[in-house]
């Protein structure tokens, strides 16, 4: 098949992977609704579960032909390696210690990867897999999906723009309330692995929604962290990582800031906020509101800018796919994350390039490692007592 790619080139469907994300898991499919959306990417294997039976059921129910699914993800990697229409990309859906063994595989395989947050759960193997990514020359995108929103855009080339003028705080906050009850300790699948040390690494909160938010901050603002000061905790007695996390961040170029995370807070399903203030104007968004955008010049009344709406940026228009007030969330978000990854990994695939601006808009592997230095920082800082610790990576 071939189809029109969103800068006007023609091409192929890019042929990808997916390891992990089989029956009844969340966020898998997820995945493959957001890569479906704009028919640029076609899923034709799988390694969905480390059961051979889980796997091969999983792979019927969405299509993938019985050859192509596995059992283990490196018999994956060699056989679609050594296929002439075998996979260009892996997407990786497993649970957070997984993510680097296989990258790993992929990488060394020749495949570029799209690997869930967070990156990896040691800082150790998040270098690794930069390193690795650089010398085999692969791409490497790593799904901090929120930055496909189309007013998180419009935010990002504002600030660039320099409309706030000086940047002096920034702020990201996700809040949830999914956790407040114990219901790891009684067996339920998703938080059971999210709050066991070895599976989800240091920080349950901040691998699992405090990165989306320290990303989030960053990615709008043009700013890195240098240095956090952190207080995590436990609110659900017994509970074996925090489910609780209050970073102070001081970020490069002067401003200051904060990163809360919280999953036991009631009354708060999913609760993504990013507020930047500068010393001529604040913005503000909100993922409960995504196709709108708070800006505030000092001494003017607030406006709010709306999706699609006078006085979008060029980005903002170009991610857009319905006229404002035609509701877009969080699925087009992310699959405008999943069009601009495919349009990279082909490109790059097929001798080409695509404008580095726009590529700049989708996280990397640089970005992923990033967000795992975050959450060693907050840990070890924590770990001494809320002491400023290093956090800028590289």
């Amino acid at each position: 098949m071939v189809y029109a790619t969103s800068d006007g080139s023609a091409g192929k469907r890019l042929r990808v992977g997916m390891v992990g994300g089989g029956r009844n898991a969340f966020i898998g499919a997820v995945h493959r609704l957001a890569m479906r959306l704009d028919d640029q990417i076609v899923l034709v294997a799988g390694a969905l579960s480390s059961d051979p039976e889980n796997a091969a059921a999983s792979a019927a129910e969405i299509g993938i032909a019985p050859e192509r699914s596995y059992a283990d993800y490196r018999a994956m990697a060699r056989a679609e390696a050594a296929r002439p229409d075998g996979i260009e990309a892996v997407v990786i859906v497993t649970p957070n210690h997984l993510h680097a063994p296989i990258a790993t595989a992929f990488l060394e395989a020749g495949i570029d990867v799209i690997c869930d947050k967070p990156l990896s759960t040691t800082l150790s193997d998040a270098e690794a897999l930069v390193a690795l990514a650089k010398a085999k020359k692969r791409r490497f995108v790593v799904t901090l999906n929120n930055t496909g929103y189309a007013m998180v855009r419009q935010a990002r080339e504002m600030v660039a723009a320099g409309e706030l003028g000086r940047i002096v705080s920034v702020h990201g906050a996700y809040i949830q309330d999914w956790l407040t009850k114990p219901i790891d300790a009684e067996g339920q699948k998703q938080a059971e692995w999210r709050t066991d040390p070895a599976r989800a690494g240091q920080s349950a909160v901040l691998a699992d929604i405090g990165v989306h938010a320290f990303n989030l901050a960053s990615y709008i603002s043009g700013c890195e962290a240098e240095a956090v000061s952190a207080d995590l905790f436990t609110a659900v007695p017994g509970r074996r990582l925090d489910d609780n996390a209050h970073v102070l961040l001081r970020w490069t170029g002067g401003a200051r800031g904060t990163i809360l995370a919280s999953q036991t807070s009631p009354g708060h399903y999913n609760d993504l906020s990013v507020r930047i203030y500068g010393d001529r104007a604040g913005l503000e968004w909100s993922g409960g509101r995504p196709e709108e955008l708070r800006f505030s010049v000092y001494g003017e009344e607030t406006r709010t800018l709306v999706r699609g709406g006078h006085g979008s940026t060029a980005e903002a228009q170009r991610v857009s796919r319905m006229p404002a007030a035609h509701p877009e969330g969080y699925i087009e978000a992310f699959a405008n994350f999943y069009r601009d990854a495919a349009d990279i990994i082909r490109a790059h695939r097929s001798g080409g390039t695509v404008e580095a601006a726009r590529a700049a808009q989708v996280p990397d592997v640089v970005d992923g490692a990033r967000g795992v230095k975050f959450v060693a920082a907050a840990v070890e800082s924590n770990a001494a007592g809320g002491a400023w610790t290093v956090a800028r990576y590289g």
